[in-house]
């Protein structure tokens, strides 16, 4: 047996080649699919939306909340409810992808989608449109597993699976971005409730093709469900997504200017304490099951947990760098919230532009080089931003950055990606992928709390020195100099996750080119796939 994170060869002949995963008793291999291309262009559809609403409703939502009537107190839930239910189930959405099909599962969740955005755009009510986000963030913890792990099996050659990912990559990086200037144009030009209605016919048109294109795949063997393992991974991932957005929460001090929650806060800290506790023996019941939610071989491979810790941290920056932006472009800029939509679109073409590059790159040098420069180069955009004033332009400030962090994300997303699903079997290819988007999510919430806390923080310190030195509290003036100094305190901890994430790409993953499958075996014609 194999050290976890080395390459396993086959018996040592020279004509030999390392076996597929996929090819193995778990089931048939996929890789000669004659339509998996096709295939691929439907779940990254899906993967698409799933994204896409992670950011698209923060534009709507003041609008929504003005039509609906919904408090400055309780508008956060139309966020919260979708982050919750997402998070929190992804871990039972991937066994359940595993066990029942993973195209069965991706149909299911497209139009469990349709129906659920369709829900929330004929909202009336605050509670409908909260219960519609709750379901769609459901619908999205069955769907994001499936549409992954159907990648992992129906591409096992390097090349193929490299430029795979690379789509996957570009849509994960660039998607954030594009459901602002969705959301944007939308708000603007038509209703918020089309935020939420654009969905449907989206979703309708990928399961209509996924039922035609998508080929089955499921786990073979025993498919229980491990029961208690599902209470408390969903019960310990519910409570710490919903402290850490509780934490966040915007109140207004004793002196009349902006604070959140804290940590400190007693439900914080209870929600903390649930959190530890249900997922500590969530973890111990896993290694003591037969037939366990999620196998500790998924997680305990020091290149796939590696992967999922970069995954943790990048989503932590990643989603506080779209909060900070947008406000900066927004609040103290005054752009409209399609221009700001489009302020992004730089960003986008970025992570798009390099994604196919990487996918080039990644069978010859290995994921090791990739993750490092993409980390570091992600690090220093963010760095750079702290150059911003309340009077900088866009184009000398702002877009070198976002061009910079959006190819240093690409250099990161398709690796990482591709890294953290290496050797999985067939078996678990669901669970290990719903283990990667529940880093990311994690890692945004985490975030997301953490560094809107500091920067209100920041804001407030900076207003309270401003004022003692004579100045005005109410001048516009004074209070962008104080915002934007927030922004900036909160850009350099974004580049601290980053720089976490390099770290742990240098020191945990020992992945390297000489442990990647030799793209030249596939000249003749068979696939070449690294087995951990």
């Amino acid at each position: 047996m194999s050290e976890p994170g080395t390459a396993t060869a086959a018996p040592s002949s020279p004509t030999s080649r390392p076996s597929s995963p996929v090819a193995s008793a778990a089931g048939p291999s996929l890789a000669a699919h004659p339509r998996r291309w096709a295939a691929l262009a439907v779940i990254v559809a899906g993967q698409l939306m799933i994204v896409l609403d992670n950011s698209i409703m923060n534009i709507a939502l003041p609008s929504a909340a003005r039509d609906l009537g919904i408090s400055d107190a309780d508008r956060q839930w139309a966020i919260t409810a979708y982050s919750l239910a997402f998070g929190g189930l992804l871990l039972l959405g991937g066994r359940v992808a595993d066990f029942v099909g993973r195209k069965r599962a991706l149909v299911v969740a497209l139009v469990g989608f349709a129906g659920a955005s369709a829900i929330g755009g004929a909202a009336t009510s605050a509670s409908m449109l909260f219960a519609a986000r709750a379901l769609q963030g459901a619908f999205g913890a069955l769907l994001a597993p499936a549409a992954l792990s159907l990648i992992t099996v129906m591409f096992v050659s390097t090349r193929e699976r490299a430029r795979a990912f690379s789509v996957f990559g570009a849509v994960s990086g660039a998607g954030g971005a594009i459901g602002l200037l969705a959301g944007g144009a939308l708000t603007e030009y038509l209703d918020w409730r089309w935020c939420l209605y654009v969905n449907a016919p989206i979703a309708v048109f990928a399961a209509f093709f996924a039922l035609r294109l998508v080929p089955e795949s499921k786990a073979h063997g025993a498919r229980r469900l491990d029961v208690p393992g599902v209470v408390l991974a969903t019960g310990g991932l519910v409570s710490l997504v919903y402290a850490f957005t509780h934490a966040a929460k915007q109140t207004t001090g004793a002196d009349g200017l902006p604070s959140t929650v804290g940590w400190g806060d007693p439900t914080v800290i209870t929600l903390l304490a649930v959190a530890v506790a249900a997922l500590a023996a969530f973890v111990v019941l896993e290694t003591r099951t037969a037939n366990p939610l999620l196998p500790m071989r998924v997680v305990l491979d020091r290149n796939r947990g590696g992967s999922y810790l970069v995954f943790l941290l990048l989503g932590a920056g990643l989603f506080a760098m779209f909060l900070f932006m947008t406000l900066h472009l927004q609040v103290v800029l005054g752009w409209t919230p399609l221009k700001a939509g489009l302020g992004f679109l730089p960003f986008a073409l970025a992570v798009i532009a390099s994604a196919g590059l990487v996918a080039r790159l990644l069978p010859r040098v290995g994921p090791r080089p990739l993750l490092v420069t993409g980390l570091a180069m992600a690090s220093a955009g963010m760095l750079l931003l702290v150059r911003t004033t309340p009077d900088s332009s866009y184009a000398s400030t702002i877009l070198p950055s976002a061009l910079i962090i959006g190819t240093g994300l690409a250099l990161v997303f398709v690796p990482a990606s591709s890294t953290a699903l290496l050797g999985v079997e067939d078996h678990d290819a669901g669970v290990a992928s719903a283990v990667l988007n529940t880093a990311q999510q994690v890692g945004g919430s985490l975030g997301l709390a953490l560094l809107n806390t500091i920067a209100i923080g920041a804001f407030t310190g900076k207003l309270t020195d401003l004022v003692a030195t004579g100045a005005d509290p109410r001048s516009a003036a004074v209070l962008a100099t104080a915002q934007v100094h927030g922004y900036h305190v909160a850009y350099v901890w974004g580049a601290a996750f980053f720089a976490a994430g390099l770290v742990v790409s240098l020191v945990v993953m020992a992945v390297s080119r000489k442990s990647m499958p030799d793209p030249e075996d596939e000249a003749a014609g068979e696939p070449a796939v690294a087995v951990a």
